[in-house]
């Protein structure tokens, strides 16, 4: 099957826009479109939905809730090529993901994604997808940009998997708002608090949000953000008919503490950037050769280890440093590197990277750690694919 050349991305707000820079920046030519009439500096925009259509032969949907999938599919629909695809990434209703696919046919693709703004970014969101074989396959390049792809048994799964993810999203955000709540009554300093609770089921959440939990002030698009995830409960109690206390507790939520454990727990925040910061001073030194940039990614005591012509290797930092010469490789403008995953438990991460060298083609998983604010490798391994 043919992969797509030209992406229509309908929806443009901060999922949006990030879903199309990251298609920019991995090779395909995108335009874009959103119902504000608004400009992005990341893509090229038209103010006509059906332009962006017909020029696109994959067309991906970033869009607040149901009714706009519909209104605007219901706008753009004869402007579809005949073989155009629509990848579906809002998270609506299982219902109204099955009428999608009833109306629009083979050509749908439900593509719910589980990650925010820095995952798109990284290339490493979780794609609940599901279509026809045939479509699944032209899709999967483009879903394989956007991360890592899980694939289900039909639209109506996928849609609600994902309301599922966000439930316990919402519980842990209720169970915080309330620990919190508790613990400003009795008078704890906050700080006390959220090292308290690192230590706790609610851990991993508070690690990697505490920058936001710390805060006095509301953040400005705590208002979006916790109207979006009480939306997704409404649509799951409904889909349910079981009344949820997320629903009942979210809902008509707009500012103060509830407001910022809200984007606590779904906005990018600075640490989820500095993981990546590590990645990121690897990437640099295999682009420019320069060890020193190795120097920044890794911990002194630092191993590279793999197979090397048939022998196992473990190298320290030293040694590793020494194969690079302070120079790009000369056919360095056609090699490339991608950040395929990033898993933060923590004080630890792991990360999975693709290196496509010339005629090789390797694996890297590395082990990070974090020292106060900041990430860097403790150890890398490495596959070389023949």
């Amino acid at each position: 099957m043919t992969a797509p050349h030209t992406i229509a991305v309908l929806g443009l707000g901060r999922m949006g826009e990030a879903i199309a820079a990251r298609l920019v920046s991995q090779g395909w030519d995108v335009i874009g479109w959103t119902r504000s009439g608004r400009t992005s500096g990341a893509v090229r925009v038209t103010l006509d939905p059906n332009e962006a259509v017909s020029q696109a032969d994959l067309v991906v949907l970033a869009l607040f809730d149901g009714p706009a999938c519909r209104d605007v599919l219901g706008d753009v629909r004869d402007s579809l090529g005949a073989d155009a695809i629509v990848v579906n990434t809002s998270t609506i209703a299982p219902a109204e993901a099955s009428e999608l696919a009833r109306c629009l046919g083979p050509s749908y693709v439900h593509a719910p994604v589980l990650g925010s703004v820095p995952a798109v970014a990284a290339g490493t969101l979780r794609v609940l997808a599901a279509a026809q074989h045939d479509v699944f396959d032209r899709a999967r390049p483009v879903l394989e940009a956007l991360g890592t792809v899980r694939r289900c048994d039909d639209v109506a799964t996928a849609a609600a998997l994902k309301l599922i993810a966000n439930s316990s999203l919402a519980g842990s955000v209720l169970a915080l708002r309330d620990t919190l709540r508790q613990a400003d009554a009795i008078g704890l300093p906050r700080d006390q608090v959220l090292d308290v609770l690192e230590l706790g089921q609610l851990g991993a959440l508070v690690a990697r949000k505490r920058t936001f939990l710390a805060r006095e002030s509301t953040p400005v698009t705590a208002e979006f953000t916790i109207r979006a995830l009480a939306k997704d409960m409404a649509l799951l109690t409904t889909a349910t008919n079981t009344p949820l206390r997320s629903a009942v507790g979210l809902a008509g939520t707009t500012a103060g503490l509830e407001a910022d454990i809200a984007v606590a727990a779904t906005a990018p925040i600075a640490t989820e950037e500095a993981v990546l910061a590590p990645l990121r001073a690897y990437i640099r030194g295999h682009a420019t050769g320069d060890p020193a940039h190795f120097r920044d990614a890794f911990l002194p005591g630092a191993r590279v280890e793999g197979i090397r012509d048939g022998t196992f290797v473990s190298w320290p930092l030293d040694e590793y440093c020494a194969l690079f010469r302070g120079r790009p490789a000369p056919d360095e403008p056609d090699r490339s590197r991608r950040i395929d995953a990033v898993d933060v438990h923590g004080t630890v991460a792991t990360a999975t990277m693709t290196l496509a060298h010339g005629a090789d083609t390797f694996t890297d998983i590395f082990l990070l750690v974090r020292a106060g604010d900041t990430w860097r490798i403790a150890n890398k391994v490495y596959h070389r694919h023949p």
